[in-house]
């Protein structure tokens, strides 16, 4: 059985340069996904919504596995942040932010395989968010970079993205900002975690 790596079958995607914000059009893929808000570094819900995303993402990975004969690498953790004040997140007020965590779904995947897998993962645990789902994600053409370092150190990035290239660019925020987690925190230094950074944009 062939297991399918969503990240070599979406290269663009997944490797952005390290310098330079690549300019690239994203397509519309499903997500299993649940809302929060607050410091993902103290929020008990922050927690709770990733334990429950790997809960039943691989669930659904297994129920493919058994029941399509086709299997897939579970891909990693994604997050969509955002406040009501732009300037919050670049600022590292955490307390501030709004978040949705996700984790992407190959296209075999169904409604009812997810379904099915918060059926599995109601009996290991009581506490689904009420926010959890299974949809659709449509971002377009979004600018993106990758970011070695520590979480913390995101915020001349995202500040030389906000009043530079964007302005450069002739474009303005469609979206939230969304990160795509590559490394482990739990098993990496923070000086080496590699994330993706991306901006979904509109022409102005």
């Amino acid at each position: 059985m062939t297991k399918v790596d969503l990240k070599n079958q979406l290269r663009e995607l997944f490797n952005p340069p390290k310098h330079d914000f690549a300019d690239i059009a994203v397509p519309t893929m499903d997500f299993v996904k649940i809302d929060g808000a607050g410091d993902p570094n103290t929020a008990p819900a922050y927690r709770t919504a990733v334990e429950w995303l790997y809960g039943v993402s691989y669930a659904m990975k297994f129920a493919a596995k058994n029941g399509l004969a086709r299997d897939y690498v579970v891909p990693p953790l994604e997050a969509l942040w955002w406040s009501d004040d732009p300037g919050a997140f670049a600022c590292r007020e955490k307390d501030r932010w709004q978040w949705t965590v996700m984790i992407m779904a190959p296209d075999f995947a169904t409604g009812a395989m997810f379904e099915d897998a918060v059926a599995k993962t109601l009996n290991k645990r009581n506490d689904r968010p009420s926010s959890l789902r299974f949809e659709p994600y449509a971002e377009g053409r979004s600018l993106q970079i990758l970011h070695i370092g520590s979480y913390d150190d995101e915020g001349p990035v995202l500040k030389r993205l906000h009043e530079d290239v964007m302005p450069g660019l002739g474009v303005t925020f469609a979206g939230p900002h969304h990160e795509i987690y590559l490394s482990d925190p739990r098993k990496t230094e923070p000086a080496k975690l590699k994330t993706i950074l991306r901006q979904p944009v509109r022409a102005i």
